[in-house]
Parts: C-alpha cells; structure tokens; sequence
C-alpha cells in the first residue's frame, strides 16, 4: 500500500507539470497580450500613449522576458502560493479570487452534497426495481437532467420564480447583505438562496450518476454470488448492502476526481447566469481580456482538483475494493 501510494504521488506530481506546460501554452495562444490589447484599446480611442511608458509597463509586468522565463516565473510562483498579478484589476490574483473563493467552495460542496444524496438512493431503487413504473419514471427525468443545459434550467427557474412569485432567485443572497459582515441572519440568507443553484448545476452530474450506479448495481445482482446467497437464504437487505451494493459503488468513488471539476467549470456559466459572487464570472473575464495570470492560475486550480480527485478516488478504491487490492498480486 505504501509502495502505491508513492508511485501515485510521483504521477501526480508529474501530470501536474504537464499540465502547467499545456495551461501556459493554451493561455498564450491568442495573439498579443492584455497589455498590447489594451494600448490598441486606447489608440482607437485616440489616445497616445508613449513608448516609454509601454516599456516600462512590460519590464513592470515580465511581458520582455523570453517565453520559458515567464512560464518559471509563473510556476515558481504557484509552488510558493505567488498566483501572479491581475492585470484587469490590478490586485494580486489571489486577492481577486479569494474573495470569491469561500462561495465558491460553499456552492461546490453543497453541489456533490445533493448529488451524492440523491443519486444514490435513486440508483439503487431503480436497480432493485427494474422496469416498474418507478424505474422508468426516474429513468425519464434522469434522461431530461442529462439532456437540459444547466445554463438554460437556470434560465427557465429564473423566468418562473419571476412570473409566479415575483422574487429574484439569482445571486447567494438576499441584496442587503452583499456588503455587510457576517451574521446569522446573512447566513441564513446564504442558506436560503443556495438551493437554486446547488439544484441547477447538479442536475446533470445526479442523473449521471444514477445512470451508472443502476448499471453496475444490476450486473452485480445478475453474478453468481448472489444468486447463491439468495439461494442459502440470505436476507435480502443485508445480501444487498454487504456484496453487490459494495462492488456497484466504485463509480461513486471513481468519479470523485471528476466530479469536482466538472461541478466547478460547470457553474461557470450558471454563475454568470444568475449573477452569483463566485469565481466563475471572474474566470470568463479573465479569458476574454487574456489576464493571463489570472486565468492561468484558475485553469491550474481546475487542473489540481482533477489530479488530487483522482489520487483520493484511487486510495479509496484501493481500501474498498479488494479486487483492485490484489490484483497485482494475483498476476503474479
């Protein structure tokens, strides 16, 4: 186990190298630079702006050091906790994105919060209760979470709450709290307006996640250990829950390193959408004005949920499943 958990460790490590590789490549494949789009922003206002004062602001900013240094100076930087400095709102990156970031972390918790709650009693009701009418009704509305946008159920939400009921469910909180400290009723404001969006961007990761806990649970019910087991009369709660329902489980493990950035990207949108204070409008802005710091250290955030997903989920998997535990062994 320790030997795994090592080798796992050094992958990790070294995809997260790759990965910053490709992240400054892909940032720098648009032509020129926040800084060089903002001096042409200004000339076609007709404004002038000295060659002095342009020099100065690429040596200020690193923008003359050749490519390989800037991509050293950026990752030198993250492994010190150094995310660069915002261009578009002259403040260190993690300034701006830290003042977005505890909503964030709330909204995306209580996201796989809901669709782990959800999907997993869902899942295994349709599998012990293949083709009944709960079965395929479940089966339907899983098949419209899966296939609605999340963007466009917000949208829809929005539209009804208005029309109905004539309140506002956008944004984390009601409007007289955005800029006031922390209390409890500014809490429970917060608590009150979360379940719309936690409820629009887990939509589609709940329904997929039934989808696949049902197959693996009935091919699991169909293997010759249960049927066995219900032949030696095993009850069937416990026949369930102590053998099939363990090995169907190991999707809800394997997709924990991709289920936090899926619900992370996904509420980019959404949270543009409804106006929502996390760091997802913050991302697209940094994108379309080529703040490369910015976006850069926001894709590496991305990127080491996915790794570091992936590094749990396959400990937890190693600990649960005993197949995967000696398999290794059993080639040999």
């Amino acid at each position: 186990m320790s030997n795994y958990f090592v080798r796992r460790l050094l992958t990790m490590m070294g995809t997260l190298l790759v990965i910053s590789v490709l992240v400054f490549v892909i940032v720098q494949l648009p032509p020129g630079d926040f800084l060089s789009n903002q001096i042409a922003e200004l000339q076609s206002q007709g404004e002038m702006v000295p060659t002095e004062k342009i020099e100065f602001l690429r040596k200020e900013y690193g923008l003359d050091k050749p490519v390989h240094e800037q991509y050293l100076r950026w990752v030198i930087g993250l492994v010190q906790g150094d995310m660069g400095y915002s261009f578009e709102h002259n403040l260190p990156a993690s300034e701006v994105i830290g003042d977005r970031l505890f909503m964030t972390i709330l909204l995306n918790f209580g996201t796989i919060l809901f669709i782990y709650m959800v999907a997993f009693p869902i899942g295994v009701y349709s599998a012990t209760h293949q083709y009944s009418w709960g079965d395929h009704g479940l089966t339907f509305l899983g098949f419209l979470g899966l296939a609605t946008p999340n963007f466009l159920l917000a949208l829809i939400l929005m539209y009804l709450s208005h029309r109905w009921f004539g309140t506002d469910i956008g944004r984390m909180m009601a409007e007289q709290y955005l800029d006031q400290p922390w209390s409890m009723d500014k809490a429970l404001s917060v608590l009150f307006h979360m379940w719309v969006p936690v409820f629009v961007i887990g939509t589609s990761g709940t329904a997929g996640m039934i989808r696949r806990l049902r197959a693996n649970l009935l091919d699991e019910l169909q293997k010759q250990y249960v049927v066995t087991g219900r032949a030696k009369g095993l009850p069937p709660g416990r026949l369930l829950v102590k053998y099939p329902l363990r090995m169907a489980i190991n999707p809800f493990v394997a997709d924990i390193g991709n289920l936090l950035p899926q619900v992370v990207s996904g509420s980019v949108i959404v949270s543009f959408v409804m106006g929502l204070p996390t760091t997802g409008p913050v991302f697209l802005d940094a994108l379309l004005s080529q703040d490369f710091y910015l976006a850069g250290s926001f894709l590496m955030f991305l990127a080491a949920l996915t790794v570091m997903g992936m590094f749990v989920s396959d400990l937890l998997l190693v600990a649960l499943d005993p197949r995967i535990r000696m398999g290794g062994r059993l080639r040999k």
